[in-house]
């Protein structure tokens, strides 16, 4: 089987999170995907034991071949990062990991219109059997709403542009794939903006995919959550991949690690990038930004 998650800011993961070296430790990796995080931790560290969550199932069944090796030292979640914080009733975590975003698996083999660079399906949902697809929000949302849901989770300038073209096409008939609407958004924004550093559509699919799977939602009480279920002297990471979700993950860090009552030490008081070596090896680790605190 072939992996291409490649786990971003390995070594520098390595270095802050480190288990207990005399006792059986417990990690959870909140985003498990293929696994490449949790394999690096399960390698390194025999004595530690892992929980990888994913909703999708496509994905976890890579990550759950892939971890043979490691036998019962491993044990997959098919669940939202949020709701198994919710519900946890297992031992004190010594480090639980946050790897925000989607897998390169979504955009290179899932075939759920999550490229504007190929012609798929827009489904767009990590969990198959989520109430609402990219299907519906293309086809289905009033102008405004649509609008609203590209400014306020792509950053898109011309978001009522783009919202007013999609409209405008879908009278004539559904809006079914991914590369159509990446056609019908090329077209909608100013000649100009066609040429720029990133695809013209590159905002819109992601705030298209944010509103589907409710990614923004999650993260606050998923890490409340783990932050409750880490033990003292315990560790949390966090890496985002783009402003929306780092500035949620900041400010909650900052509101958790001032005032009279600190419930969290943050260890990197500006959070740390790849290195230029791991930026050239791994181009989308470009963007990432990492954040980790201990619980006090």
């Amino acid at each position: 089987m072939e992996y291409v998650h490649y786990p971003v800011m390995r070594q520098e993961i390595l270095e802050y999170l480190v288990p207990p070296l005399d006792r059986e430790a417990y990690m959870v990796d909140c985003t498990c995907g293929e696994g490449g995080h949790t394999h690096l931790f399960l390698s390194t560290y025999p004595q530690l034991q892992v929980t990888g969550l994913d909703r999708d199932t496509v994905i976890q069944t890579k990550a759950i071949e892939r971890m043979q090796e490691f036998g019962s030292r491993f044990t997959p979640r098919n669940i939202w990062f949020d709701e198994f914080f919710a519900e946890y009733e297992g031992p004190q975590l010594d480090l639980v990991l946050f790897d925000l975003g989607i897998s390169s698996f979504h955009y290179e083999e899932s075939e759920r219109g999550f490229s504007f660079k190929r012609g798929e399906l827009l489904d767009m949902r990590l969990d198959k059997d989520a109430p609402i697809s990219a299907l519906d929000v293309v086809n289905g949302y009033p102008e405004e709403r649509l609008a609203n849901v590209i400014f306020q989770f792509g950053e898109e300038r011309y978001s009522r542009r783009i919202a007013r073209s999609i409209v405008e096409k879908r009278k004539l008939g559904k809006i079914t794939q991914s590369d159509e609407l990446a056609s019908i958004i090329y077209k909608a924004v100013p000649s100009g903006y066609r040429y720029g550093r990133i695809h013209p559509a590159t905002r819109s699919f992601q705030a298209i995919r944010i509103e589907v799977n409710r990614e923004l939602d999650r993260i606050e009480p998923a890490i409340k959550g783990a932050i409750d279920a880490l033990r003292s002297g315990g560790r949390l990471a966090v890496i985002s991949f783009h402003s929306l979700e780092d500035r949620r993950v900041k400010w909650l860090f900052k509101g958790l690690g001032e005032g009279d009552n600190p419930t969290i030490r943050i260890l990197t008081k500006k959070p740390l990038i790849p290195t230029d070596a791991e930026s050239s090896e791994n181009p989308p680790s470009r963007s990432s930004k990492l954040r980790i605190i201990e619980k006090l």
